[in-house]
């Protein structure tokens, strides 16, 4: 059954829709458009790539928690229900992509698949424009690296095999819950921690470095899963692993706050208090270098739990996979090249972008 129309405010939009009575089911709507630039870049520190590709806005996954949300109203749209049902797909992205990776300029960087919502998300299934720029890849020998919550993944096994036997490829795939009814709850649009978990099993039995991604770690509800989620990723044969902690900007706040009150009435208060001791700013810092980071006993204590599951198992933590399969470094003269495409705004805390999504690291 579909859920009700439900979006915070957005604060780019002068009027707001007050419903006379109960809001109607959010219906899935697709909205295609045609694609100006394909790759984004990356200014943060914070991050380990400096372009990604982002076929889709909107992500039929409604995770609760998700980053992207806040990106939605630059669209017009709400970050809530608006968010799950009205996805935009750039028809023409892996055309756009293929002639921003033959320019001569392109110094074959490593490109993230996506920087903003899962590439992998089902209407993937139709459109195939992550596979099409896989294949825009391959052909300009450019590196890649995913991370998806996706068992569509696997349908793309001969072109990531491929990309890691020549310039480099990883997979990281992401499992916050171990537990199927949590996961159900939190991120209602995405296979189940087991689906994940096989998916690594043939990624890596098909020869493509693949890494565990505890992502978001959401204090109070899943650090007990931290052990669990590392030893079956590593069974799985992933080869490496990172844990990033919950972070809410404002709108997103909004949204995960109402779910988890709705999905867990009686953990709630507990949730949001360990996320409080877990973070500074009440989680709102968005200050590079350390938005991304946790303080207090509480996260040292996850990361303590983190780190002893890793050495454990045998897992290497944030290491790069696309360097380890071939990727050549940077050199400084190539940091400073101005590729031919259109770039993001640094700062974009004033006013909204009008024609580029807005990605992870401007959130």
């Amino acid at each position: 059954m579909p859920r009700p129309i439900s979006n915070p405010p957005n604060p780019w939009n002068a009027t707001t829709i007050e419903w006379l009575g109960p809001p109607p089911p959010a219906r899935l709507e697709v909205l295609e458009e045609r694609a100006k630039s394909a790759l984004s870049k990356n200014a943060s520190p914070d991050l380990p790539f400096r372009y990604s590709v982002n076929p889709y806005r909107g992500c039929t996954h409604a995770c609760a928690y998700c980053y992207a949300r806040r990106s939605h109203q630059f669209l017009g749209y709400g970050a809530g229900t608006d968010f799950d049902r009205k996805i935009v797909v750039k028809t023409n992205v892996h055309e756009v992509l293929r002639k921003e990776l033959g320019s001569k300029r392109w110094r074959r960087d490593e490109v993230a698949f996506s920087g903003n919502t899962d590439c992998y998300q089902p209407l993937e299934v139709e459109y195939r424009l992550t596979r099409r720029c896989l294949e825009a890849c391959l052909e300009t020998n450019t590196p890649v690296g995913i991370i998806t919550k996706s068992s569509l993944v696997r349908r793309d096994i001969d072109l990531l095999s491929e990309l890691a036997r020549g310039p480099g490829a990883q997979v990281h795939i992401s499992i916050p819950f171990i537990d199927a009814g949590d996961c159900r709850r939190m991120e209602p649009g995405t296979p189940t921690p087991a689906s994940r978990m096989e998916t690594i099993r043939q990624l890596s039995a098909a020869g493509i470095p693949t890494a565990i991604a505890v992502a978001p770690l959401i204090p109070g509800l899943n650090e007990h899963a931290i052990p669990q989620i590392i030893e079956q990723a590593a069974e799985a044969g992933a080869e490496s692993a990172f844990m990033i902690l919950l972070r809410l900007t404002t709108e997103v706040r909004s949204v995960f706050e109402a779910r988890l009150h709705e999905a867990f009435p009686d953990r709630a208060s507990h949730v949001l208090s360990a996320l409080a001791q877990s973070r500074k700013n009440n989680g709102s810092n968005s200050n590079f270098g350390t938005r991304m980071q946790g303080s207090g006993p509480r996260w040292e204590a996850s990361e303590q739990l983190f780190q002893i599951a890793c050495r454990r198992h045998g897992l290497r933590q944030g290491e790069s996979l696309a360097r380890r399969s071939g990727q050549a470094q940077r050199t400084d003269d190539a940091r400073e090249i101005i590729p031919p495409f259109e770039l993001l705004e640094k700062d974009q805390r004033t006013s909204p972008p009008t024609s580029h999504q807005q990605t992870l690291f401007e959130l």
